[in-house]
């Protein structure tokens, strides 16, 4: 064994694993992802004595050794030795003993693999109330390995599942323990030829060598004598694996006649069944599913929104303190307005990012997460989605980056794509400035059957509007996304338990640091771009303008605020965004947009409400609360060249639709990008989303004109 010990934490899903997971490592953890897949790895230290320190490897859920989807292959990979970056030198095998008979098929797998193994069994309290009573000394017995009882919610047994995974580590001989069914029986001849080219394969890793060794770290003449074992002895796949698992099953039941008390068939029923009778209800499941959604929809807004506020407050005290304090000149300009803005915009994010993690994680905890997902499947499934991407899309609300974050719970990858590109059409809360402003400025204010305000039932359309797109879109875009791998919704329902608060912490802080870091990179490096596109321009033009407005100042002394303002704007429409601005005017021209709407276009790439504050520099108006309406008066008042009002009702549609579709968001294309690991994928999002919100928009404007 090495010095430090790598331990798997392997299990089937529900299992307590993650519970686990987190108990032996607390905050030492680490996420990122296994190599050539977008499937969590998240690795952690612990302590297992004063003298064993261990590298804890937490494997993703798995049902058996017969890989489906890409986190199974994970898992499989690892445990078979055939991971370059991993390699366990002992695994923990977390089982739920409230669901044992199903567990044990994983189990006896692992154990026959003949690697060290300690058996961690979980939900004993929940075994107990079904009236399940287990044997733990003769289920060792039966199974040939140690077994320890544990609670990782109540870190109950850690102590002592520390010190047999000290003594296994210590005391392993490969060999030592006997085949859990009769392996040999199922194929002797290819399995004895495959132990004759790879000497230190056992019987049962001889097996999956010659059902997946195209998978394996096998040099090509390996390959080929094992695949000429296979013909030889006519090994067949499918049949192997039935009548190993019928095998199981039969040993499986002995083992649990011998070591297993169970109550009749008029056991009483659980809690969590007579639950699930109503949050599972074709009718009040669904009215239920509404309401937490609802809730969790408005805790995001409303939480978030004080944290939010006071760092929105920090930076521009610390941004009006650094420009009062730093010398004028272009690097306190760069410090100011390029790289503390674009922090800014990175840790704005946080708060909502932590808060969403905490929700679903307690969700999660609750067992509320997977009769979502099992709810919202059918409907989900008919978009080329499953039941698991509503909880994305529902975050996209509130924020897309969180909520592409979140995506990755979903296994299937062309479900998951699909999940994460879609999600930006929800209308984030970045969005609520650009419609609050042009609501007013183009919808008359009055109420609809006397109660109804037309301001809401628009502001309730645009969301609408965003939910049905992107259904669309994902049932269009499944056609083009080719995938072999086939997506089976099978779904365990966890019974339902007391959230864990450290475990949501834990998680909140995790996320919020991947966002930070991984993120936080190609943001700050954009932020710099628009900085310098927004600051700078041909020096004639720029100096003409300044120049110009100078005088103004000095001679007008008391316009002084004014004049500054649209000296502002003035420096705006020179600098090289404004200049692209104009260049791209013709472009905007059919959907009812001026040069200037074309700036905040440009602008509000770095956030959507920077629309707003791009106005109020281009209308010359201040940000105080007085100002507001002085904004929205100069932006009605704002006329063309050939004196026809600019914001229409067809425009400010427009507007309104355009900003509902485009993917004005780099914080939302840089986690694209993270999550993808490409950037094919941001690119044919941001294209295809500008597309689909031109052709719109230009539709809106034709229809409203």
């Amino acid at each position: 064994m090495s010095s430090i010990l790598n331990i798997a934490l392997v299990g089937n899903p529900n299992s307590g694993k993650s519970s686990l997971f987190n108990v032996l490592t607390g905050l030492k953890q680490k996420v990122g992802n296994f190599p050539g897949v977008t499937v969590d790895k998240r690795t952690g230290s612990s302590s297992i004595s004063n003298k064993l320190k261990a590298n804890i490897i937490d494997l993703p859920g798995t049902y058996s050794l017969y890989p489906k989807r890409a986190d199974e292959w994970v898992a499989y990979k690892v445990l078979l030795q055939q991971d370059a970056t991993i390699k366990p030198d002992l695994v923990v095998l977390v089982t739920d003993a409230s669901n044992l008979k199903r567990n044990l098929l994983f189990c006896s797998q692992i154990i026959d693999l003949k690697v060290p193994v300690v058996m961690a069994l979980t939900m004993m309290d929940i075994a107990k109330s079904k009236g399940i009573k287990i044997d733990i000394a003769g289920l060792e017995r039966e199974l040939g390995v140690p077994i320890v009882a544990i609670n990782p919610r109540k870190e109950k047994g850690i102590a002592e599942l520390k010190k047999i995974i000290e003594f296994t580590s210590e005391n392993f001989q490969q060999n030592h323990s006997r085949d859990f069914i009769d392996l040999q029986a199922l194929a002797p001849e290819a399995i004895n030829q495959v132990k004759a080219i790879l000497p230190e394969a056992g019987n049962y890793t001889a097996i999956h060598y010659l059902i997946n060794h195209e998978h394996f770290f096998l040099t090509q003449e390996l390959n080929k004598k094992i695949e000429q074992t296979e013909v030889a002895y006519k090994f067949n796949h499918t049949r192997i694996q039935a009548e190993e698992i019928l095998q199981r099953f039969a040993r499986i039941k002995q083992a649990m006649q011998q070591t297993v008390v169970e109550d009749g068939p008029l056991k009483r029923s659980l809690f969590t069944e007579k639950l699930d009778n109503v949050l599972l209800h074709r009718f009040w499941g669904y009215l239920i599913l509404l309401l937490v959604l609802f809730v969790f929809f408005q805790s995001i807004f409303w939480i978030a929104s004080y944290p939010m506020d006071a760092i929105d407050w920090s930076f521009a005290k610390l941004t009006g303190w650094m420009g009062q304090v730093l010398p004028q000149g272009w690097l306190s300009d760069l410090m100011v307005n390029g790289v503390l803005a674009g922090i800014g915009g990175i840790v704005i994010f946080v708060p909502q990012i932590m808060i969403m993690f905490g929700l679903i994680t307690l969700l999660e905890d609750s067992g509320y997460m997977a009769r979502i997902s099992f709810l919202t499947d059918r409907m989900m499934r008919k978009a080329g989605l499953n039941g698991k991407s509503i909880m994305p899309m529902i975050s996209g609300f509130a924020c897309a980056v969180p909520a592409i974050m979140s995506a990755r719970n979903i296994e299937n990858k062309k479900e998951r794509l699909l999940t994460i590109l879609v999600t930006p059409l929800m209308s984030c809360s970045a969005r609520l400035p650009v419609y609050t402003i042009l609501i007013a400025l183009v919808i008359p204010s009055k109420n609809i059957f006397g109660f109804l305000s037309l301001h809401g039932l628009v502001m309730m359309a645009l969301y609408v509007l965003g939910i049905v797109l992107a259904l669309m879109m994902a049932w269009v875009t499944k056609w083009f996304i080719k995938s072999k791998e086939k997506s089976f919704f099978i779904l365990e329902l966890p019974v339902y338990r007391s959230p864990r608060w450290k475990n949501a912490l834990t998680t909140m802080v995790e996320k919020a640091r991947i966002f930070v870091v991984e993120a936080g990179k190609v943001i700050i490096v954009i932020s710099l771009i628009l900085w310098a596109m927004s600051s700078y321009g041909p020096s004639n033009k720029m100096q003409e303008a300044s120049l110009k407005y100078d005088r103004l100042i000095e001679q007008q002394p008391q316009q002084a605020e004014a004049l500054e303002a649209e000296k502002q704007a003035a420096l705006l429409e020179h600098s090289y965004a404004g200049i692209v601005g104009k260049a791209i005017e013709p472009a905007i021209e059919p959907l009812g947009y001026d040069w200037k709407i074309g700036i905040a276009l440009i602008t509000s790439f770095a956030a959507r409400e920077v629309f707003v504050g791009t106005m109020a520099t281009l209308y010359s108006a201040g940000n105080t609360e007085e100002n507001e309406a002085t904004l929205k008066q100069k932006m009605a008042a704002a006329r063309r060249a050939d004196g026809t009002p600019v914001y229409t009702l067809a425009a400010g549609l427009s507007l309104l639709v355009f900003y509902v579709i485009a993917l004005q968001c780099m914080s939302t294309l840089a986690i694209v990008k993270r999550e993808t690991r490409s950037w094919k994928w941001p690119v044919i999002q941001f294209t295809s989303m500008t597309v689909l919100a031109y052709l719109l928009s230009w539709i809106t404007y034709i229809i409203f004109n």
